[in-house]
C-alpha cells in the first residue's frame, strides 16, 4: 500500500481554503501556496545541496509554519527529517546527530550558536538558517537564508511519488531506557493510519480550525492535530511555543479543536482570564500524556467543557486511546477504548493476558506501530516482539472495555511487597485545594524497601504542611500509598511535552 501527496491533492481540491496560519506571525497559506513552498524547498534540496533520497538533514528551531513547509519539502525530496529537541544541550544535540548522520543542518537565528557549534565538530557544511522576522541579512557567509533559497528555485509544482507506508519519513528522538536518546522511525504509515486513528475519534472535517500548542520534534506537535488536518483539508493555527493568555485567545476567537497535555490544561485553569473567557466555536477538547487528575476534569466539565482523555506513543502515531465523548462520569480518567487501526493486549511480566481488573504492561500492535529504532536492531528486538510494541505503561481494563492507564512501568514501585502507583497517590493530592502541582516518586527506606516521596506545589498565597497531606492520604487510599515523606517545591521540572521528569525528583530525593 500507499499514499499520495496530501498538499498536491488538497491544492487541487480546495484552492481557496487556507491550511496554515502561523500564530507568531500570522502568516496565512492556502494549500496551493504550502504546498508550493514545499515544493520549492524540495527543489532546492535536490538541485542545490544535490541531497539523495534517503539521506537525512536536521532541524532546530521552533514550531513556525515553515516547520511544516520543510517536513513535507523532504517528503517531496525524499529525504528524512530528523527533527532535533531545541531544549536539548550541544553535548545532548551532538549525540543525535551522530547517531543520525543528516547530510544539512537548518535552523532558527535564535540556535545559531548551537548549530555553528554542532556544523563543526561534525563538518556538515550545508546550513540554512531560517528568517528572523524576514531578515536574512546578518547571515555568515556559507549559510544559506530560507526564504532566499525558496526564491532561487524554479518555482514549479513538486509532487511527492506515491510513497509506501513503510517508507522513513522523519525520526523523533525520544529517550532510551539508558538515558541515551533513540530515533524512532516515523513512517508514512503511521501519519496516515493516525489521521484516520484521531479523525474518525474527534470527527474531523475541512471545516475544523486546530491549534497546535506541542513541540514539532515531538508526535504531538506534528500529529495532534496539524497533519490530520491537513488529510482532511482543514486549518491548522501553529503556536510558536505554549503561552497561556495566547493559547486562551485563541481558542475563544478561531479554534474549533485542541489536543493538550495535563500541564497545558492546568496553567490554562490557572490563568485569571479563564473564567471569564466564552469558546463559542470549541467544539473538541482532548488531551494525552501524563494523566490529567480528576480534580482537574471535574473542573473544565463545571464549565461545560469535556476533555476527551486519550493515550499514545511517539511509537505509534501516536493514536492508541480516546475516551469517546459523552461518557459516562464513572469513567472519568479513562483512556476510553482502542481506535479503529490499533489492537492492544494487557499481559503480565512473563506475557500472559490478564483479564478484567488486573493491572499489568500494555502492548499495542498495528499498522500506526513504528517498525523500529534508527541503527538499534537490539532495542527495536528488545521493544517488539511478534508486532507488538512493549509499551512501558501499566494498563488496567474494566468489565465494559475501557482502558485506564494507571502509571509508567518503571514509576511503580513497592512498598511493603504491595504495588504503589504514583499517579494514584498524586490523584489523591491534587484533592487539596492548596494544591497547583504534585508529583510522587518511590525512595528506598530500610524497613518496607521503598516509601512515596511526595513534591508538591502550593497554589499563591495558600499554606499547608506535610503532615496535612499524608493524614489526608491516609484517609482516602490505603496507608502503605499514602507518602511518607512530603517536600514543598516552587515548580515542578517537565520536559518539552509536559510532562514530569521524575529522574530530577528522585535525584532531589536522594541523601546529600
Amino acid at each position: 500500500m500507499y499514499t499520495f501527496d496530501w498538499l498536491a491533492k488538497q491544492a487541487d481540491l480546495r484552492p481557496d481554503k487556507t491550511a496554515l496560519i502561523d500564530a507568531a506571525t500570522g502568516r496565512r497559506l492556502t494549500y496551493p501556496q504550502f504546498h508550493l513552498r514545499a515544493g520549492c524547498f524540495a527543489d532546492f534540496l535536490r538541485r542545490e545541496w544535490r541531497l539523495e533520497p534517503g539521506e537525512r538533514i536536521a532541524l532546530l528551531a521552533p514550531n513556525s509554519s515553515n516547520y511544516f513547509e520543510i517536513l513535507w519539502g523532504c517528503a517531496k525530496a525524499e529525504v528524512i527529517l530528523v527533527c532535533l529537541n531545541w531544549r536539548l544541550a550541544v553535548p545532548e544535540l551532538e549525540f543525535i546527530m551522530r547517531d543520525a548522520t543528516p547530510s544539512a543542518l537548518v535552523y532558527d537565528p535564535a540556535f545559531a550558536d548551537a548549530a555553528r557549534t554542532l556544523a563543526e565538530h561534525l563538518g556538515i557544511s550545508r546550513l540554512m538558517a531560517l528568517s528572523a522576522n524576514g531578515d536574512d541579512r546578518a547571515l555568515p557567509a556559507g549559510v544559506a537564508a530560507y526564504e532566499d533559497a525558496l526564491a532561487s528555485t524554479s518555482g514549479r509544482e513538486v509532487v511527492m511519488r506515491p510513497r509506501g507506508l513503510d517508507e522513513t519519513w522523519h525520526l523523533l528522538y525520544t529517550a532510551g531506557t539508558t538515558g541515551r536518546p533513540k530515533g524512532v522511525l516515523q513512517t508514512f504509515g503511521m501519519v496516515f493510519y493516525n489521521a484516520l486513528n484521531i479523525g474518525l475519534a474527534i470527527g474531523l472535517t475541512d471545516e475544523d480550525v486546530t491549534l497546535n500548542l506541542l513541540p514539532c520534534f515531538h508526535t504531538g506537535g506534528l500529529n495532534m492535530y496539524t497533519n490530520p488536518t491537513f488529510h482532511v483539508g482543514g486549518t491548522a493555527i501553529v503556536q510558536k511555543a505554549f503561552d497561556p493568555a495566547e493559547t486562551l485567545r485563541l481558542l475563544s476567537e478561531e479554534a474549533t479543536a485542541i489536543f493538550g497535555v495535563s500541564a497545558v490544561y492546568l496553567f490554562l485553569s490557572q490563568h485569571p482570564d479563564f473564567e471569564r473567557m466564552t469558546f463559542r466555536k470549541m467544539r473538541s477538547w482532548a488531551a494525552g500524556g501524563a494523566p490529567i487528575p480528576t480534580s482537574l476534569l471535574e473542573r473544565y466539565l463545571d464549565r461545560g467543557i469535556e476533555i476527551q482523555f486519550g493515550f499514545g506513543m511517539t511509537e505509534t502515531g501516536p493514536t492508541v486511546f480516546l475516551i469517546e465523548k459523552g461518557a459516562d462520569r464513572s469513567k472519568l480518567g479513562s483512556v476510553g477504548k482502542p481506535q479503529l487501526y490499533v489492537d492492544v493486549r494487557i499481559v503480565d511480566r512473563e506475557g500472559r493476558d490478564l483479564p478484567p481488573g488486573e493491572r499489568g504492561e500494555l502492548l499495542i500492535k498495528g499498522p500506526g506501530v513504528t517498525p523500529g529504532y534508527w541503527q538499534r536492531p537490539d532495542i527495536t528486538a528488545a521493544s517488539i516482539e511478534d508486532g507488538w510494541l512493549h509499551s512501558g505503561d501499566v494498563a488496567v481494563r474494566d468489565a465494559d472495555g475501557y482502558y485506564t492507564i494507571v502509571d509508567r512501568w518503571k514509576d511503580m514501585f513497592i512498598s511493603g511487597g504491595e504495588n504503589v502507583y504514583p499517579a494514584e497517590v498524586e490523584n489523591v493530592i491534587y484533592q487539596l485545594p492548596a494544591v497547583a502541582e504534585a508529583a510522587v516518586v518511590g525512595v528506598p527506606d530500610e524497613r518496607w524497601g521503598e516509601v512515596g516521596r511526595a513534591f508538591v506545589v502550593l497554589r499563591p498565597g495558600e499554606i499547608l504542611d506535610a503532615a496535612a497531606v499524608i493524614a489526608h492520604c491516609r484517609r482516602q487510599i490505603a496507608a502503605y500509598k499514602a507518602p511518607k515523606l512530603v517536600v514543598f517545591i516552587d515548580r515542578l521540572p517537565r520536559n518539552a511535552a509536559g510532562k514530569v521528569v521524575k529522574d530530577e525528583l528522585r535525584r532531589l530525593a536522594q541523601p546529600a
